[in-house]
């Protein structure tokens, strides 16, 4: 009889630990936002192309992944993202406002004198991002600033 209650109380502790152990291991899982969808290089990010998983914190390793939605939405993908897996920080990027190789409009303002022209972007950029331009006809490259409606302003000494 003591042998049965012996059993009976070490399965009931294995069952009890078992309990516990699962759910340590579930308050450790990390839920991070994933594609659902490959996401190619380039592609603007939509709300409908990412969903949500739970990694364990062991599988994540010493990486920085992006740990909210939102961050994602309307970013731009830098390499493609393949779905279900986490996407790290370098991953994606403020979409551009002036393309490599576009024509975009130069201004150059000084002493209340401004000049524009057009040019050719050598590199892509979003608002902000300082980027060369080839004068079309000139052919000389010169170096300004994005502004958010895709013209590129020309900062001094360029």
């Amino acid at each position: 009889m003591l042998n049965r209650v012996g059993l009976i109380v070490r399965g009931l502790a294995a069952v009890l630990l078992l309990l516990v152990s699962a759910q340590v291991a579930a308050a450790e899982e990390k839920r991070l936002p994933v594609p659902a969808v490959s996401i190619r290089a380039g592609e603007l990010i939509r709300d409908d192309f990412i969903t949500e998983r739970a990694f364990a914190p062991n599988l994540l390793g010493v990486a920085m992944f992006i740990e909210q939605r939102q961050i994602l939405v309307g970013r731009m993908a830098r390499r493609t993202l393949l779905p279900g897996q986490p996407i790290p920080t370098n991953s994606v990027e403020d979409p551009w406002t002036v393309a490599r190789g576009a024509m975009v409009k130069v201004v150059v303002e000084d002493s209340g004198l401004s000049i524009v022209t057009y040019g050719s972007a050598m590199q892509s950029g979003g608002a902000g991002a300082l980027i060369p331009v080839r004068n079309t006809d000139t052919g000389v490259i010169i170096r300004g600033v994005v502004q958010p409606d895709g013209t590129v302003k020309v900062v001094d000494g360029s």
